[in-house]
């Protein structure tokens, strides 16, 4: 399956329906986030292991929770378990020069690795994107407030320091449990919720992990200008 392909079964199946989002998907080309061993499967609709027992998520899920999230122009997003950097480089195309991407991994290897994948659309030089290495279990504060905010791993409950952290009418879409959890924040104190079932995510990592390998040898280097 080609990169086009993929892109055009998720608009058909009904899981890419904006503009803007469907425009970000075909420009982040999710070859560019996979190990070099799984290049040739970078298209299939499935998650793909990244190492540490991280993965990059399915494309449908991506796309679903992007739709959810309805990130727009100029948005400041705090990306909570950014990973491989797929997902956050997607958000930065959408939110364009005048927005912001805020990309947080606990692993500080697969924080690198996220961090090298971006740069290779420049986004990092451009102040698109920036890439933290930490918890976010307290959320961003010295960034805070947020437009938009998304997790990629499942949590038992939303933190309340992430609903602290984002603007009145912003968005949260975050996993918990088996479920994609939508949150409107109608006032500091008022959230309107919205639970969608039937969703596998690997686990909220509560604490920094020991497990850091070389992630060199493993992946390719970055390129430049693509």
């Amino acid at each position: 399956m080609a990169h086009r392909e993929l892109i055009e079964n998720l608009i058909k199946s009904g899981h890419l329906k904006t503009r803007r989002i469907i425009n970000a998907f075909k420009k982040i080309d999710r070859k560019d986030f996979v190990p070099d061993d799984l290049e040739e499967e970078a298209y299939v609709n499935a998650p793909l292991p990244i190492g540490w027992g991280q993965t990059v998520s399915q494309p449908l899920t991506v796309a679903f929770m992007i739709e959810l999230l309805k990130p727009e122009k100029g948005n400041k997003i705090l990306d909570i378990g950014a990973g491989s950097g797929w997902q956050t480089a997607i958000l930065a195309e959408i939110v364009g020069k005048k927005g912001k991407v805020f990309g947080m991994e606990i692993l500080e290897s697969l924080a690198e690795f996220g961090k090298t994948n971006v740069e290779k659309y420049d986004f990092i030089k451009k102040g698109r994107i920036e890439f933290i290495h930490g918890n976010a279990q307290d959320g961003l504060p010295e960034e805070a407030p947020f437009d938009r905010i998304i997790a990629a791993a499942s949590a038992n409950a939303i933190p309340e320091a992430w609903k602290k952290q984002l603007k009145v009418a912003g968005r949260i879409v975050a996993p918990v449990g088996s479920s994609v959890m939508l949150l409107i924040k109608k006032s500091e104190s008022d959230f309107q919720e919205f639970e969608n079932p039937g969703f596998a995510f690997v686990p909220f990592i509560p604490a920094s992990s020991e497990l850091e390998p070389d992630w060199k040898k493993h992946f390719k280097k970055p390129q430049e200008n693509v």
